[in-house]
């Protein structure tokens, strides 16, 4: 428990999501994001496909429940959606061996990149970091966790998202071009990985913008469902 009398401020909350089925939450420490990791989503951006991944942050209190209302954020005319799977790790370290990458993980859940894409390009044509484009309030819906013990680590299964019960995307985990335990093991070689971090791991085609009023439903194979409503912007 934190001694609030030692800060000269009160500390924040702790970002956390819900672990499905009971009344527990998973603590984040840290959000990283996958860039570029299903092909047909590279090719709908025009980037090259034969790149790498490679990765960018979220702050942690961008996170948003289940079931919640996402304000339209400012600045943009064109915020997009990007159903992911996400990875939420028990343990770290530095340069994990991709063999005992899959020790580090406590569980799945489902995750929406929320992108400003219009900033996010103007971003990238400067080459100037993308967080205005990617780090904004509320940019990071999550779907309570699965544990592990419950799915089996998953190589394969359906990821979908729907708009206003249309869908949108529809791909698979098995077309990761990194796969989860690549993406660990690479990651723990940039920073030291440690437990309540969490990997969004990339999304795949069909990536479309939403507006106020839009209901988005995700769903991926064993893991669980999300569903967020966009709402209008914060006064």
């Amino acid at each position: 428990m934190t001694d609030a009398s030692r800060y000269v401020i009160t500390p924040p909350p702790q970002a956390a999501i819900a672990v499905a089925g009971t009344d527990k939450q998973f603590p984040v420490r840290r959000i990283w994001c996958v860039g570029r990791n299903y092909v047909e989503h590279i090719r709908e951006m025009g980037q090259d496909e034969r790149l790498p991944p490679f990765y960018f942050a979220k702050p942690a209190d961008a996170v948003v429940p289940d079931g919640a209302t996402v304000p339209y954020p400012s600045l943009t005319k064109d915020m997009h959606h990007e159903v992911e799977l996400v990875v939420c790790l028990k343990s770290g370290g530095r340069n994990i061996p991709v063999a005992k990458a899959n020790d580090t993980i406590y569980g799945y859940c489902v995750g929406i990149d929320l992108t400003r894409r219009d900033l996010q390009i103007a971003s990238r044509d400067l080459k100037r970091p993308w967080e205005v484009g990617k780090a904004f309030d509320f940019s990071a819906p999550c779907g309570p966790i699965k544990p592990v013990s419950e799915t089996g680590y998953l190589t394969s299964g359906k990821i979908v998202l729907k708009c206003n019960g249309e869908v949108r995307q529809d791909g698979d985990l098995n077309q990761l071009i990194w796969n989860v335990p690549e993406i660990i093991s690479n990651l723990s070689e940039i920073v030291e990985l440690a437990a309540g971090d969490i990997i969004m791991t990339g999304t795949p085609a069909g990536v479309a913008a939403t507006v106020a009023g839009d209901t988005l439903e995700c769903e991926i194979e064993k893991v669980g469902k999300l569903t967020v409503k966009i709402g209008p912007p914060l006064k």
